[in-house]
């Protein structure tokens, strides 16, 4: 459990934690427990918010800072898989040539469109949602960023296999039991409930779309890579995200 609590911090963040062991049965230990990762670096960036607008920074200007703190806080690790990954698909190669891809250090123009237009957005929605009452504002950022975590958390279930037979994908595909998924889901569930106070149900529902558009890339991810990779599970960390966030603005 220890190992598995420290995986999860030293992958999801820069959290200056000592590595212990790795191997699957810590890795699904640090999968069950990424949302919880997320709840936490999302309470930060919430706080950060709810002072940027008490300093009367604009809504734009306190997102970007956000979007900027969080990128930095994950090495901006997800970003880079969601490049890679849009950039693999978007090339409509074989599974081969797509992984090869994936794995170049370059990233395309498919690449740096979905990263410059989910940063835009994420950025954007993150204001909105900063000059909501502190509560609100706090929960609501929490909530999506672990919503992106708890993609991962899915995504690593047992029957999805593994891209390849090395690397991140290698280590934690299938490694996460249905008790754990379930455990998560009322968690992040919970944390989206005061998001909107006005509409309780918006939050969870936004989290439920987050989580599917997350599942669906993951589905053609598998379908085009035979597996998922840790640039997957980057892009789906982001995709869920950004959709939680906007459909927590929404209305």
């Amino acid at each position: 459990m220890r190992d598995g609590l420290r995986l999860a911090a030293t992958t999801f963040t820069i959290a200056p934690v000592r590595p212990g062991r790795v191997d699957r049965g810590t890795a699904a230990v640090a999968m069950a427990v990424a949302p919880v990762v997320g709840a936490l670096l999302g309470l930060l960036l919430g706080a950060v918010l709810t002072g940027l607008r008490l300093a009367h920074a604009p809504p734009v200007l306190a997102g970007a800072l956000a979007v900027a703190l969080e990128v930095l806080l994950t090495r901006g690790l997800h970003v880079d898989g969601l490049a890679d990954t849009v950039d693999a698909l978007g090339s409509y190669r074989d599974r081969d040539a797509a992984l090869t891809i994936m794995r170049s250090p370059e990233v395309g123009p498919f690449g740096v469109a979905a990263v410059g237009l989910v940063l835009l957005i994420q950025a954007t929605a993150l204001g909105a949602i900063g000059y909501r009452p502190a509560t609100a504002a706090i929960a609501g950022v929490t909530a999506a960023v672990a919503t992106g975590r708890y993609a991962v958390t899915l995504a690593c279930r047992r029957g999805v296999p593994a891209a390849r037979p090395d690397g991140l994908g290698a280590l934690v595909a299938g490694t996460v039991a249905a008790a754990p998924l379930i455990v998560d889901a009322l968690l992040v569930a919970a944390l989206a409930v005061p998001a909107v106070p006005a509409r309780l149900w918006q939050g969870p529902l936004a989290v439920t779309a987050g989580l599917a558009a997350a599942a669906l890339l993951v589905r053609h991810a598998v379908r085009r890579f035979g597996g998922i990779t840790g640039d997957v599970l980057g892009a789906a960390v982001e995709v869920a995200t950004t959709v939680t966030l906007v459909g927590l603005v929404l209305g």
